[in-house]
């Protein structure tokens, strides 16, 4: 599978006012991008379906917010399954599998300059 993951360059700039769920609605899974920059942390939005890759950050927790679809994130030892309107944050170092049973557009954030493949 392949990723359609950007992290170069930062899509809107702070006081700039943009629709997430009509982004969302535009691209295809494996599609992930910075929306915006807050303090020092990336705001992304990913397009997802099927399933990702083990993976963790050393560095940063990551925070997931479904808005649309279902996502499953599977940690080492249980599985969290998360609906609209739902969220998580795995801690930094945390080993997690996200798996999108359907076409599902989630919005992420994490320390600005990560991997959002993982370390």
């Amino acid at each position: 599978m392949a990723y359609d993951i950007e992290t170069d360059s930062i899509l809107f700039a702070k006081g700039e006012a943009f629709d997430v769920s009509a982004i969302g609605a535009q691209h295809r899974p494996w599609w992930n991008r910075t929306l915006c920059e807050v303090n020092e942390s990336w705001v992304r939005l990913g397009v997802m379906e099927g399933d990702f890759h083990w993976h963790k950050h050393d560095d940063t927790d990551e925070f997931f917010l479904v808005m649309e679809g279902h996502l499953d994130i599977e940690l080492e030892d249980r599985t969290v399954s998360l609906k609209p309107g739902q969220a998580f944050t795995v801690p930094r170092g945390v080993m997690h599998f996200p798996h999108a049973r359907q076409r599902s557009v989630v919005l992420m954030m994490e320390n600005a300059g990560v991997s959002p493949t993982g370390s």
